[in-house]
């Protein structure tokens, strides 16, 4: 039976930055592929090593530094059963080390797993192991089609023509190496090696290189290493890149960069949250969108408009959330805007730090939003208690930021004066001030696009939730691909739409991950996955 594990080759960690040490003094018996040690050796060699400090129970936060106690083999009911050889039953709370007999035997897991169908105890430590990706191919209402990564053969119902413009894109929060330094506590699951930028930056790289997405976006570049060295090596493998970085002392921003082979570059538009004059805006988030034309030698083709944002964190600031979306909603608006007064292709990534069926997730697909009665703490979603929060105010945002309900930006018109009806033109001005004062009282939200995300954030298999990042306090989703398409619902299944007029039409997404699949590899950041996010990737076609 499991019950404590303290051995990982041969050493232990039981304190935070205490560095690795022999757990004991000689080395312990093998059984099979576990082991088994005298308690009086582990005693005298880890509990003054403050063991008690770093014990954890099944069940509860489970992602303090080992040894723990492994739920493998028991139910999580608050009722340890018996550990050892002597049989004792006790409960927890009372549990002393002088309770145990000094000739009792711990039982030592190793570390493998007993085979690859068993289910890994979470957070349990793993140093190897790669992370299975297929390709999801969606292609004229057909079954979805998969392939393993590395298989070259391609959907026939996916190919090229000359009608059309296929394209892939990227979304990754590639975790900038300060950000990482600063919430280390986020990333005590993993082995120190892993957590260093010369470690993980070849790992972000050669994942960038393997994938070959004709547009990246990028979230926590870090400034300095964007100029030392991400830069450098994506206009090495053919990109264009642009970067917009925080304001204030942040260190890192928002990048997107794009094949020279597939498209040229009309507009750069970088977007400020902060505004040093609305108090409501006091953070340095930011937005980047640029236009993009696509290169097709033998048609003529929109342009497509490409977004990348990371909006603040913050669980209990939906506010803040929900006016930083507003403003790169007005921004798209503004540059995807074509004479004939529709909107050309857009695709919107990011790290949108909120989750699926949240309110401001809903805003975005539904292209509506009632707040009213909405609690503050509740637009993203990260949080289930709304207690002791206050509702969003009506407005959210005030007049002076210039965007209105429809997140667009707002056009000063001045009324016209008739000077032979001035009685009219009085009423006509009164009239316009209660349109104008309805409108900034109202609690609805909207906006024109007609945006689909890409993964419909539930395995298809047995309907767990998808996660796209995993660290060791949470397993969400929150970042998330956006495309305008005309939707139909396929079997129902949220997310799960495809193009059919207009728009963009989405050929194939790489599969998403369970946070039971990624801490089979020791969650994220691992040997192989060098960030604390997953790369979100997808394949659109845009009729010509």
């Amino acid at each position: 039976m499991e019950a404590w594990r303290c051995v990982r080759r041969g050493y232990g960690r039981c304190v935070v930055g205490r560095g690795r040490y022999p757990v004991f003094p000689h080395h312990p018996k093998s059984l099979g592929r576990d082991w088994t040690t005298p308690w009086e050796s582990l005693q005298r060699c880890c509990w003054n090593r403050h063991i008690s400090s770093c014990m954890r129970w099944p069940g509860h936060y489970s992602r303090a530094p080992y040894p723990y106690f492994s739920s493998r083999h028991f139910s999580l009911n608050w009722r340890p059963p018996c550990l050892f050889e002597s049989k004792t039953q006790f409960q927890y709370y009372n549990w002393r080390p002088d309770s145990l007999s000094q000739t009792s035997l711990i039982h030592l897991s190793s570390y493998v797993m007993n085979s690859e169908g068993d289910e890994p105890s979470s957070k349990r430590r793993k140093h190897q192991g790669t992370i299975k990706r297929n390709w999801e191919y969606i292609c004229n209402h057909n079954k979805e089609k998969t392939k393993i990564l590395g298989d070259k053969n391609v959907d026939p119902k996916c190919e090229d023509s000359e009608n059309k413009f296929d394209f892939s894109v990227m979304s990754y929060n590639i975790l900038s190496q300060d950000l990482l330094e600063d919430n280390s506590h986020l990333y005590r699951h993993c082995r120190r090696p892993v957590l260093h930028w010369s470690f993980r930056f070849p790992n972000i790289l050669k994942e960038i290189k393997h994938f070959d997405a004709d547009v990246l976006c990028l979230q926590e570049v870090q400034e300095d290493h964007y100029g030392t060295e991400i830069r450098p090596s994506l206009e090495s493998l053919g990109y264009h890149c642009e970067y917009k970085m925080r304001t204030g002392k942040k260190p890192d921003g928002c990048a997107i960069c794009f094949k020279h082979s597939k498209f040229s570059l009309l507009s750069v538009n970088p977007v400020e949250f902060y505004r040093p004059d609305i108090p409501l805006l006091d953070r340095d988030n930011v937005g980047l969108v640029l236009l993009l034309q696509p290169k097709i030698p033998y048609a003529a083709s929109p342009a497509i408009c490409v977004a990348n944002t990371h909006l603040l964190y913050n669980p209990r600031r939906g506010d803040i959330k929900l006016t930083q979306l507003a403003m790169l909603l007005a921004e798209i608006s503004s540059v995807a805007h074509q004479k004939d007064g529709s909107f050309c292709p857009i695709v919107m990534c990011g790290d949108f730090n909120s989750v699926p069926g949240s309110p401001l997730y809903s805003f975005i697909k539904e292209g509506k939003l009632n707040y009213e009665g909405l609690a503050i703490g509740k637009v993203s979603g990260q949080e289930q208690s709304s207690r002791g929060q206050r509702i969003l105010s009506i407005p959210i945002w005030p007049p002076n930021l210039g965007i209105s309900q429809n997140c667009v930006y707002e056009v000063q018109q001045v009324p016209k004066v008739e000077k032979t009806d001035s009685d009219l033109t009085q009423t006509e001005l009164k009239k316009t001030e209660v349109l104008v004062t309805a409108e900034k009282l109202s609690s609805n939200l909207q906006h024109h696009f007609s945006l689909s995300s890409v993964y419909s954030h539930y395995s298809p298999d047995t309907g767990i939730p998808e996660v796209t990042t995993c660290h060791s306090r949470s397993a969400i989703t929150v970042d998330y691909i956006f495309y305008s398409a005309e939707k139909e619902d396929i079997a129902g299944l949220p997310g799960a739409e495809v193009a059919l007029v207009g728009g963009l039409k989405l050929l194939a997404r790489l599969s998403l991950l369970t946070e039971q699949d990624l801490w089979t590899v020791n969650g994220l950041p691992n040997e192989n996955n060098s960030s604390d996010h997953l790369p979100l990737l997808a394949k659109f076609r845009l009729e010509l």
